[in-house]
């Protein structure tokens, strides 16, 4: 084997993968995505205050946090710059920042399978998965006038 035989590592440099407002308060970076394995890597900047719905994962969660404080609602523990978060598959939980947190909160998350947004009485409403993301990263930045990012397996 020769070195033109091994596969290169792919570099992305922050600036070449845009944050998107979503209109929630939340920002969004699509750093990688695979939608055969079900495998979808983001960074989510959270403004104060901000509450996503609750969800439940179909697979597993890897999250970084890189500043700021989070927490889920349904859990004592506080996420702050360098803590790691491992989520099970079935997990629920509803993502809160709290009013109080100056700047922005910026978390990396590696996400298999779906989040399946809750309702109240636990229906399902929204299905949110690797290709969702892709396609609703792409039309975001699309509308926001910006050129198609080059985002890992896209």
């Amino acid at each position: 084997m020769t070195i033109t035989d091994v596969p290169r590592a792919i570099h992305r440099g922050e600036d070449e993968l845009p944050f998107i407002a979503v209109g929630d308060g939340t920002h969004l970076q699509l750093l990688q995505v695979d939608v055969e394995l079900g495998l979808w890597v983001v960074r989510t900047r959270f403004e104060p205050g901000v509450t996503i719905p609750t969800h439940k994962h179909t697979g597993q969660v890897y999250a970084f946090t890189l500043a700021g404080r989070w927490k889920y609602k349904e859990y004592p523990e506080v996420n702050t710059a360098g803590s790691y978060l491992f989520e099970p598959a079935g997990s629920v939980h509803t993502l809160t920042v709290p009013e109080d947190v100056e700047g922005m909160t910026d978390v990396w998350f590696a996400i298999y399978g779906a989040n399946l947004n809750l309702d109240d009485d636990g229906n399902v409403w929204a299905v949110i998965d690797a290709g969702f993301i892709r396609d609703f990263y792409f039309q975001m930045c699309e509308d926001q006038g910006l050129p198609r990012p080059n985002v890992v397996g896209a």
